[in-house]
């Protein structure tokens, strides 16, 4: 094999097929720049969700109706047995702030934190195995429906409108 010097016979081939590689190159750092852009506001969005979803899980046991209330005013109920370090939880606390918003005057949410020793009790009474756990009361104090895990909030709602439409 011998190797040819350049010629003018090869330049054209050569020129053409650096034009190609270039484009090459600037096609993939063009789609890495944009699959980077897209992954980034999804995974920034992601990483900051947690912390929100965990205030807001506080937030709402702060402004939840108490059990003896609940209990009491003949209203159905939703309990929400849960605790702070559980993910699940905080993922479905926007979800179930939505929900309690959409039938506030209808409904009673009551949230029980199952690291609290107080509600040892309730625990045990509406069998918790696992968080979060829901717990929807009649107005008479019956248990109408029992979710453990992650709910979709549709499967909730309708199973709500349910409860609350046979009143």
């Amino acid at each position: 094999m011998t190797i040819e010097p350049l010629s003018s016979k090869n330049r054209p081939q050569q020129l053409e097929a650096s034009r190609v590689g270039k484009f090459a190159i600037a096609l993939v750092i063009l789609f890495a720049i944009v699959a980077f852009s897209i992954t980034r506001s999804v995974t920034v969005t992601q990483s900051l969700s947690p912390v929100s979803n965990l205030v807001m899980l506080r937030a709402s046991a702060r402004q939840a109706l108490p059990l003896e209330t609940a209990m009491t005013n003949g209203k159905p109920t939703l309990i929400e047995f849960y605790a702070d370090w559980c993910t699940t939880c905080q993922a479905m606390a926007p979800a179930l702030n939505s929900v309690h918003q959409q039938f506030d005057s209808a409904l009673n949410r009551v949230m029980l934190n199952i690291d609290d020793p107080q509600w040892r009790h309730q625990v045990q009474q509406f069998n918790v195995t696992g968080v979060p756990h829901l717990a929807l009361l009649r107005g008479d104090g019956a248990i109408a429906e029992t979710f453990v895990g992650k709910v979709p909030k549709s499967i909730l709602l309708g199973r709500l409108q349910e409860l609350l439409g046979n009143l």
